[in-house]
């Protein structure tokens, strides 16, 4: 079956027309499937999606149960005194702001935030600087590479037993330093105590991400910048630091959550119980241990909930394209004008071709 379609404004009657191709319908995502395709990719997620929920939810879900419960001493049925779980609701949540509970969470929660904005602060510092160090030709740049892995592949207890033994009354640091601090006791010595060895440890992690998003710099970038003038310094201001800025907020976050969780570096190198480095996981550690569950719950939901608002705050604030979703849109948006591109070529072709025909 032929159809025919109005010659166009100029054309000879008689003329032959040929109808135009309907123009493809647009599809998305959902039309593109197969039947079979999403029973299939929610059986390849089920085994991922069941580890989920039993190693995060579930916990979850308990510590947020147990946090409104509190242990209190009672009378069973036989005139024993017994210790019962009672429901106490909020209570355990509005006595972190009041009393001595309340000083203590406050104490912990300005030590967790002062090691995180200093250790992060001072390990992009100088994980750059080591990036920038080992990014460059010279002769034993795979020993430094080697070299800086070390801090990061030692575990972390025995880092803070290292660092015990250099920090004692009469170790190494005194003895260099000529001096008799007494660094792991109370007070700001033990803090900077924390802080050197925190930096120590993790700043080569900063500077292997940083170091990985320079190798995928083009060269051709810094020899245009070379010949059009640019110093050393212009060129780490205007070509290094904005390419490399993705992965530097990426390594960032993820040093920044870690540090909001600090635990066992102040736990090995100082001790519990010690005022000035007591952080929100010592303390509690330190409730649970003295078998209070529901405060201690209360206090790691706390923390959930710090580290949940510092991460989403870090992501909508700086742009820190952690999922990846960034790039997918950006490659999205390319393919959608790739496609409306040569939609637009299409029908120009047979607007030409329409056109051809007609003056013949």
């Amino acid at each position: 079956m032929t159809t025919t379609t109005a010659p166009p404004a100029g054309a000879q009657p008689g003329t032959p027309q040929t109808a135009s191709p309907a123009s493809p319908r647009k599809r998305g995502h959902r039309g593109t499937r197969t039947p079979g395709e999403g029973r299939m990719a929610a059986l390849l997620l089920s085994p991922t999606i069941l580890v989920l929920a039993l190693v995060i939810v579930y916990p979850l879900l308990s510590a947020v149960h147990q946090s409104l419960f509190r242990a209190e001493s009672g009378l069973d049925a036989d005139g024993f005194v017994s210790e019962v779980d009672a429901f106490v609701g909020l209570a355990n949540y509005t006595d972190l702001f009041v009393g001595e509970t309340g000083r203590r969470f406050l104490n912990a929660l300005g030590n967790t935030t002062f090691f995180t904005v200093t250790t992060v602060v001072l390990e992009t510092v100088l994980g750059l600087c080591l990036a920038l160090a080992m990014n460059r030709a010279f002769r034993g740049r795979s020993f430094l590479r080697a070299s800086v892995l070390v801090p990061w592949a030692v575990p972390t207890a025995v880092s803070g037993l290292l660092w015990r033994w250099i920090f004692q009354s009469d170790g190494i640091a005194n003895t260099l330093l000529g001096s008799e601090i007494l660094w792991t006791a109370e007070g700001n010595a033990s803090r900077a105590a924390i802080i050197i060895a925190e930096v120590w440890k993790t700043a080569p992690f900063i500077g292997l991400l940083v170091l990985a998003g320079m190798q995928v710099i083009p060269g051709e970038v810094y020899e245009a910048a070379k010949i059009d003038g640019a110093g050393w310094w212009r060129q780490l201001g205007s070509i290094t630091l904005p390419l490399v800025k993705p992965t530097l907020l990426v390594a960032v976050l993820f040093r920044m959550l870690d540090a909001l969780r600090m635990f066992d570096l102040p736990f090995v190198l100082i001790g519990p119980g010690k005022e000035s480095v007591e952080t929100l996981s010592m303390l509690a550690w330190d409730e649970s241990n003295q078998l209070r569950y529901g405060t201690a719950s209360a206090f790691a939901i706390m923390l959930f909930l710090y580290v949940a608002v510092v991460a989403i705050v870090f992501v909508k604030v700086l742009g820190a394209d952690v999922t990846g979703a960034k790039e997918l849109k950006l490659i999205s948006k390319r393919n959608r004008t790739k496609a409306t591109r040569t939609q637009a070529n299409t029908d120009q072709a047979i607007a030409e071709q329409k056109k051809a025909e007609a003056t013949r």
